[in-house]
């Protein structure tokens, strides 16, 4: 069976969002945007394992653009976390490198299987 980078990158992604949060609350008490994350960042995994058993083509792109949305998402409340100095200018790098990898790879995911619909 092929290895799905997609399933696992977004699984380690959202383990890195957990940890992040519970980081946020226990040592920053930062109870409101850190929850944003955890659901954001949970959620990108959560519609890329939808999306592996869905009913159609179609299906699996609107799983997977529900799941670019979620990373986009978590993109900003980490840029938020950075600004407002919730976490390190390394810890927002970190952790947004993976991010910004993920949502290349729902994209490219999208417009892939999009052309094979097409043609």
């Amino acid at each position: 069976m092929k290895e799905n980078i997609i399933k696992n990158k977004s699984f380690a992604f959202a383990i890195r969002i957990v940890k992040l949060f519970q980081y946020l609350q226990a040592e920053k008490k930062e109870f409101v945007l850190s929850k944003q994350l955890l659901r954001s960042g949970t959620a990108v995994g959560a519609m890329v394992r939808e999306a592996e058993h869905s009913e159609s083509k179609a299906d699996f792109i609107h799983k997977l653009a529900i799941a670019q949305k979620e990373i986009n998402e978590s993109i900003y409340w980490l840029e938020l976390l950075n600004a407002t100095e919730y976490i390190s200018k390394e810890q927002f790098e970190s952790i947004n490198t993976d991010a910004v990898e993920i949502i290349k790879l729902i994209t490219s995911i999208i417009k892939t299987t999009k052309f094979g619909i097409n043609n």
